[in-house]
């Protein structure tokens, strides 16, 4: 999950907790070229601030409008939008795509899980937000049925739950549905068995990216992964360097040889396989431990710096420390795409777009030189790169 999620839902719950409503608007469902992905939210506060995006801007106006109406009355609306026309006043999405939308007001009274479920985020733990979309639906399993509209939620996360949907299939159902979405990192709505559609929204941590390299190209791709919404760790074993000061980015910086770091964090628990790994250090005595102990790792990416002759005497170092060729197959090396650029800040983007085009199943094409939809859906990752930083 982004950055700008985690605030939006955090601000949500800082109005929650001070008794005031706040009207929340949650991307559903998508098709085609939609512009944010389903778990996309919009906070609107009671003075009409807003908080994050459901489309880029495109339905953002009449999204914030059936938000401050949902306030005023308490009404939850479900409204769709897809391709908009040439009318000034139409309201739709240009990029030719489809979004749903829920908008709905939430307060002590009509979200009472809410406090459980930030405190399910802020302790790390992946979370997934359950919501009926349907009113009642005939043939539920005959259990029985509270009655109303949609809205009703369900919080569950890997040891437990909370709340209920009330209605007549069976909570059950819906937990184990959502928590096979959340097994996934992947946000969308379910219809389990014959009961009502819900939207399962899966809160995950941010995937974590672990610079090792105190120098300007590692303040430079803590930048990057900061503003691809990754929480970013900058760790070199040399003091003088690494002051919390030269990367203020960065959400952590640590002191310690870099082997000796990532074996703590994999002890702790703190990697997983959206992690990111990125050796800086051009120091075989730091790198080589490094990497030896990153490539039998199941991580998302692990990238090193280096020229062609780097490279090559690594790969040596790395079979002569006990590396086998599919281990060694995982290292991008040289790190990055070839866009050309040289400094630190160029090469930053390069290793970041080489990252999201492993993370996407992308291709590198320009563009404007392609055809087709511009957003490939249900292509699958590559090189073993899984996880979003949604």
């Amino acid at each position: 999950m982004d950055r700008t999620r985690h605030r939006t839902w955090h601000e949500l719950h800082r109005l929650w907790e001070a008794g005031e409503a706040a009207g929340l608007a949650t991307v559903v469902s998508t098709f085609g070229s939609a512009p944010r992905p389903p778990g996309s939210t919009m906070l609107v506060t009671p003075d009409g601030q807003t908080v994050g995006s459901v489309s880029g801007g495109c339905v953002e106006g009449a999204v914030y409008d059936l938000a401050r109406q949902a306030i005023r009355d308490g009404t939850a609306v479900l409204e769709r939008y897809g391709v908009s026309d040439d009318a000034a006043a139409a309201v739709g999405l240009t990029c030719g795509g489809t979004i749903e939308v829920l908008v709905e007001r939430v307060d002590r009274e009509t979200f009472p899980e809410l406090g459980v479920l930030v405190d399910r985020m802020r302790a790390g733990t992946a979370v997934a937000l359950a919501t009926i979309l349907d009113g009642d639906q005939e043939g539920g399993g005959g259990d029985e049925s509270e009655g109303g509209g949609g809205g009703r939620r369900l919080v569950c996360w890997a040891g437990g739950t909370a709340g209920g949907t009330g209605r007549r299939a069976p909570d059950a159902r819906i937990t184990g549905a959502a928590r096979r979405l959340l097994a996934r990192g992947r946000s969308g709505t379910v219809r389990p068995g014959d009961g009502p559609r819900v939207f399962v929204n899966c809160l995950v941590p941010p995937p974590r990216m672990l610079v090792y390299g105190a120098g300007e190209f590692g303040a430079a791709l803590v930048r990057q992964g900061s503003l691809l919404g990754y929480r970013v760790t900058l760790c070199d074993a040399r003091p003088v360097f690494t002051v919390p000061e030269r990367f203020p980015e960065a959400d952590e910086v640590v002191v310690d040889w870099p082997h000796r770091h990532l074996a703590g964090q994999v002890a702790a628990g703190r990697t997983d396989p959206r992690t990111v790994v990125v050796s800086l250090t051009h120091d075989p005595k730091f790198e080589i431990p490094l990497l030896r102990t990153a490539l039998r790792l199941e991580l998302a990416y692990v990238g090193a710096l280096g020229s062609r002759r780097t490279v090559e005497r690594r790969a040596a170092a790395l079979r002569a420390a006990g590396l086998a060729d599919e281990q060694l197959s995982r290292l991008n090396s040289p790190v990055g795409l070839d866009l050309g650029g040289t400094d630190p800040a160029e090469t930053a983007v390069s290793i970041a777009a080489e990252i999201v085009l492993l993370r996407h199943g992308g291709r590198g094409a320009r563009l404007s030189g392609t055809t087709g939809p511009i957003h490939a859906e249900g292509r699958e990752p590559v090189r073993g790169v899984v996880g979003t930083a949604s």
